[in-house]
């Protein structure tokens, strides 16, 4: 039968303005017994989990490290404790009113799956597992935890913590549209285009949708359109272009579903135009390419600014795209920039100069 019990650490609480985190050491062999790594994943379109697989090699450095002489971790792991989890007070004060000494008291129940663990590991992956390998009776480690409600307040933290690492841009557009709470502001612009993408990638080829599946995300590890160039798209034609229309400027909300109508319908007609280029990777179209996509986008805001979603059929779009036809080279052949400045297909990169380069080409050609 497995064993139900209380793990009681001696913490720190520390408050921050409202908020409070609590300060504890705990052997990190232990960690694992309380605690999940929730690696991000999709049930169908719902995304589950925020943290990033383990880097083997990163673990293995990690362990040769700890089981030599002399090993420190002075690095705090940090924790997203669920309510479960309860903070004690000591009888004994400190003289700082922000600090009060207590115990943790976390519930253990050995029959729980991961993903019902009272803790979520946010920072300090690759380092808990390390010790978890180890060749080492015990090895303790300094922790913080917060008390968290629900996992988009966890999502928030997770970004929050990681936010001066290099952490993979995927999953932080993955993780944005879900997360809550106060974001860096580089984040936080990101928010409405990135709920855009995802809706756009998760959405049905069976019903038309050119983008689903074909997005390249950490979730969606066949697509071959980056995730990047479909965001700055978006984002150019957000504060400046066709959906812009759609955004309230104020507080930077957006009629997501409308937005979701205009890109469909105007990249359908582009994918229908060419249909070779929209099924080929980057490598192998230029369409599908950053350069390729954000150009297009301009053109679509070039075409469409102003005009709501429901209106595009009456644009009659597919004549004004194929027209651009015998001017493009996305897949063979050379791009006629004007005098010495042809250009094999594939001679364009995702560069600002050669979008401008790329988007101008086009422009001129619909004129």
């Amino acid at each position: 039968m497995a064993d139900r019990y209380d793990i009681r650490l001696p913490a720190l609480k520390i408050r921050q303005g409202e908020q409070a985190i609590y300060a504890f050491g705990v052997d990190g062999k232990r960690i694992h017994d309380f605690t999940t790594v929730s690696r991000v994943h999709r049930d169908d379109t719902e995304l589950q989990g925020y943290q990033r697989p383990e880097v083997l090699s990163h673990i293995r450095a990690i362990r040769r490290y700890l089981e030599s002489d002399g090993a420190m971790l002075p690095n705090a792991v940090v924790l997203a404790f669920d309510e479960r989890v309860t903070f004690e007070p000591s009888a004994t004060r400190s003289d700082l009113d922000y600090v009060t000494p207590g115990e943790l008291v976390i519930p253990v129940d050995e029959s729980l799956p991961d993903d019902q663990k009272p803790a979520w590991l946010v920072d300090g992956q690759q380092r808990s597992a390390a010790i978890r390998d180890a060749d080492l009776a015990e090895f303790a480690v300094a922790a913080v935890g917060f008390i968290a409600h629900g996992e988009a307040e966890q999502r928030s933290q997770f970004i929050l913590v990681n936010n001066t690492k290099p952490l993979p841009k995927g999953l932080i557009h993955e993780l944005l549209p879900d997360t809550q709470g106060h974001l860096p502001t580089a984040y936080a612009k990101k928010q409405l285009p990135a709920r855009v993408l995802a809706a756009l990638n998760f959405g049905s080829r069976a019903d038309g949708q050119p983008f689903a599946t074909r997005i390249a995300t950490p979730t969606m590890a066949n697509g071959y359109i980056k995730d990047n160039s479909v965001l700055k798209m978006i984002e150019n034609s957000l504060y400046d272009g066709a959906l812009y229309q759609y955004r309230d400027p104020i507080d930077g909300t957006g009629d997501v579903d409308q937005m979701l109508l205009h890109l469909n319908y105007f990249w359908t007609v582009v994918a229908v135009t060419f249909p070779e280029a929209w099924d080929l990777p980057p490598t192998k179209s230029r369409l599908t390419h950053g350069a390729g996509i954000q150009a297009m986008g301009y053109v679509m805001d070039q075409l469409t600014d102003g005009v709501p979603a429901a209106e595009l059929p009456g644009l009659n779009l597919e004549k004004k795209i194929e027209s651009l036809r015998a001017h493009c080279a996305w897949t063979s052949g050379t791009w006629d920039f004007g005098p010495e400045q042809a250009r094999r297909w594939n001679g364009i990169q995702n560069t600002p100069n050669d979008v401008r380069l790329l988007t101008s080409h086009l422009l001129r050609a619909l004129r």
